[in-house]
């Protein structure tokens, strides 16, 4: 009896099961749709408009939304609110992908020697986890930032050192489910080094879980840069950030409203469209649907 071998063909990620659960979450597409549009809108927007983010008019002062060639109004030396959000948003979203990015790879190195390694190591790594985690993030971030001199590139570092725990902790604990397996016993029998198991092997096993909390991660990131900047700590004017443009709108809360709404309201969206993905992914890469 003749046996006819057949080849798997592969799966494109497309045509995955996770891909199709995640086509299937409606909020998470909604997510992905307004920050495509947000970060579209911050990179084209700013050529597309009337005023750049730093032409002053003191006869336009306060101008309320659609007034004229100011669509979002105007602030109270007259600059124009669209051309300030947008290109404060830049700053913003910037910022969060950076820190995310940073904080991804601090914590995925972290979490997958500790996993790995074990023993002395893992534990000296895990401890020194949870001693950045017994502290609060938040005083930590504001001391650092009062400390240090403020800009873009030093907010980045100062959220994404003290964010990366979290990673770290998933991490570890998923490359330890993983170290035991068939396919890391195989590599070791063959003389794979620790090197070349952790980070060729083992990792892109663990990939689900990592991206999942790097979404989530760049909401933390923004949220956090707006807290700052909020607090005076942060981006300093005239740069704009989302966060700067609300401190600077907390005395006008009666009178121009809008200098307050306008900010908030990209922060908000920005920051549900991103949990809004994460819950997608996070769905779409559990694997316990994928037993059938």
């Amino acid at each position: 009896m003749t046996v006819i071998a057949a080849h798997a063909t592969p799966t494109r990620w497309w045509h995955s099961r996770a891909a199709y659960r995640f086509m299937r979450h409606h909020l998470a597409l909604a997510g992905i749709a307004m920050i495509s549009l947000l970060v579209l809108a911050c990179v084209i927007g700013p050529y597309a408009l009337p005023y750049d983010s730093l032409h002053i008019d003191l006869r336009a002062r306060f101008a309320p939304p659609l007034s004229g060639q100011h669509y979002f109004g105007t602030d109270p030396l007259g600059r124009d609110l669209a051309a300030r959000l947008l290109m404060a948003g830049r700053i913003s979203l910037l910022v969060g992908f950076s820190a995310m990015l940073l904080s991804t790879l601090i914590g995925t190195l972290v979490g997958v020697t500790a996993g790995y390694r074990g023993g002395w190591v893992g534990a000296a790594l895990m401890r020194t986890v949870d001693g950045f985690l017994s502290y609060p993030s938040i005083f930590l971030v504001l001391a650092l930032a009062a400390t240090l001199r403020p800009s873009p590139v030093m907010i980045t570092v100062i959220i994404a050192v003290t964010s990366w725990m979290e990673t770290a902790r998933i991490v570890e604990a998923e490359v330890r489910s993983l170290r035991e397996r068939e396919f890391v016993q195989a590599a070791r029998m063959v003389g794979l080094s620790g090197k070349h198991i952790m980070f060729r092997e083992i990792l892109p096993n663990a990939m689900g879980p990592i991206i999942v909390a790097a979404s989530l991660a760049v909401a933390r990131a923004i949220l956090l840069e707006a807290y700052i900047s909020f607090l005076g700590y942060g981006i300093q004017p005239p740069l704009p950030s989302w966060g700067n443009m609300l401190n600077g709108a907390q005395q006008y809360l009666a009178s121009a409203p809008w200098l307050a709404i306008i900010p908030g309201a990209a922060i908000t969206i920005a920051v549900t469209s991103f949990n809004f993905i994460g819950d997608g992914l996070r769905d779409a890469l559990d694997v316990r649907d994928d037993h059938i």
